[in-house]
């Protein structure tokens, strides 16, 4: 049960959005619960939103009262971001779903921050443009944006934070906020774009963003590859990135990721350490990049090249790989995910990986590795029984120990992930302490009572 909120803020927030305020369990029970292993947090409500000025009220209003305000998108994140560990009320942007404008022209959009990545791609369809952020889930573009999300293109065209130009925000005390600008470049001022994606919610609520768009190539072909073990597969990665082979991905899925895949999605993959491949660009370009990178993968035991150029094979393909997390979760039914999700530079990615292996031989619990290795990032679907205080114990050690190697190695706990709930307590181990009081401080000057997204990021808040 969530605190109960205050009677005067729950007549005026009925006063102002009607039947759009909520306060039933079923809706507060879906808003204080998300993908992760944790147990549900509720709201005390929730409020429906469809504009920034809408933002502003709720947040002048919670301010009045001193209720914590939470985002919410859709609820895809596995890190705890939309949880209720105060209570208060769960802002719901889902309804603030619309495209504002598209300048094809100069390769931009400008969306609310509750329209997903797949509705902006429908969208652009006749356009030769395209929006490449995919991290699997149909995430709204402000939850990508709050969490700094990236995915399976990552290793060609960035993350959030290199595909945010502007935002509208509305700040602590209502006041909205603009920040940056449609010029593909700026010197004018500290960068507050950057500074609020990645911020989780905790610095100011995200409503309006101006992304940016690119042409969709001539040519694009996938691939999938075998290999003997996991370490030939992430050496191919390795060289191929070392030798600046400008591929738009590669994917890493183990074994048990490969059987699981094939039981939830009726496919007959190969269950064996194996890599997707996507290249873009000319014909010509598309061929050469596909036959230096069998090549490489040739010489290190790759086998079975399969090709997908068709339009409807490469769609087939990567909903495969995009299912893997979802299709992991049925090797177990009735688990939840222990998630982690770490990111090192790539020259230790297979020294990483290894020891991680290592790692996993030593729990009972079923446990399966795959990534965005392109850029150096892997995930871990460490499934378990929440009531199982064995299990998860399990879960806890070796998340530990993979995200303590990464820090060693100069890395992150988290690639994409974000903080949250789940990664607070490293976060002063891998910036230092001096950097987090700097966070602090940012912190403490926009969000002074600490009422955006309480309880996220830092370790005692």
């Amino acid at each position: 049960m969530s605190t109960p909120l205050p009677a005067a803020l729950c007549a005026a927030l009925t006063e102002r959005f009607d039947q759009r305020f909520s306060r039933g369990e079923s809706t507060c029970l879906q808003h204080g619960r998300d993908e992760s292993v944790h147990m549900p947090m509720l709201p005390g409500g929730v409020v429906f939103v469809e504009n920034t000025d809408e933002i502003a009220d709720v947040v002048r209003l919670c301010g009045e009262h001193g209720v914590p305000l939470i985002p919410y998108g859709v609820g895809s994140s596995v890190e705890g971001h939309v949880l209720a560990p105060q209570g208060g009320i769960s802002l719901d942007m889902s309804g603030m779903n619309q495209i504002l404008a598209i300048h094809a022209e100069d390769g931009d959009a400008v969306v609310q921050a509750g329209v997903t990545r797949m509705q902006l791609n429908a969208a652009l369809k006749g356009t030769g443009l395209f929006f490449p952020i995919d991290p699997g889930a149909d995430a709204t573009l402000g939850g990508m944006a709050a969490t700094r999300a990236s995915g399976t293109n990552a290793v060609r065209y960035g993350t959030m934070k290199d595909n945010v130009l502007a935002t509208t925000s509305v700040l602590a005390d209502g006041r909205i906020l603009k920040t940056g600008g449609r010029a593909r470049k700026s010197s004018a001022g500290y960068d507050l774009t950057r500074l609020l994606v990645g911020s989780e919610g905790t610095l100011a609520i995200m409503s309006e963003l101006t992304v940016k768009l690119y042409p969709i190539p001539e040519a694009i072909s996938a691939a999938v590859c075998t290999f003997p073990d996991i370490e030939s597969a992430v050496q191919t990665v390795i060289q191929t990135i070392q030798l600046g082979v400008p591929v738009a991905r590669i994917e890493l899925l183990d074994t048990l990721s490969l059987q699981a895949i094939n039981q939830f999605s009726k496919t007959t993959l190969a269950e064996a350490p194996t890599l997707f491949f996507e290249f873009h660009g000319s014909p010509s370009g598309v061929e050469e990049q596909a036959e230096t990178v069998q090549a490489i993968a040739a010489d290190l035991g790759g086998a079975n090249f399969e090709w997908a150029t068709r339009p409807e094979d490469r769609s087939r393909l990567w909903q495969a790989r995009h299912d893997a997390y979802f299709a992991c979760l049925q090797l177990k039914p009735g688990c939840r995910c222990f998630p982690t999700d770490v990111c090192v530079p790539i020259s230790r990615l297979a020294e990483c990986i290894a020891a991680t292996n290592a790692d996993i031989a030593q729990v009972s619990i079923p446990i399966a590795l795959f990534g965005h290795v392109g850029d150096g990032n892997f995930h871990l679907v460490v499934l378990v029984d929440p009531e199982n205080a064995e299990e998860m114990a399990e879960a806890a050690w070796i998340s530990a120990r993979v995200v303590e190697r990464a820090i060693a190695m100069e890395g992150t706990c988290t690639g994409e992930h974000g903080i949250g709930l789940g990664k607070r307590k490293y976060l002063v181990q891998e910036h230092g302490s001096v950097a987090v009081d700097v966070m602090r401080s940012i912190k403490m000057a926009l969000d002074p009572h600490n009422r955006l997204n309480p309880g996220k990021i830092f370790p005692d808040t």
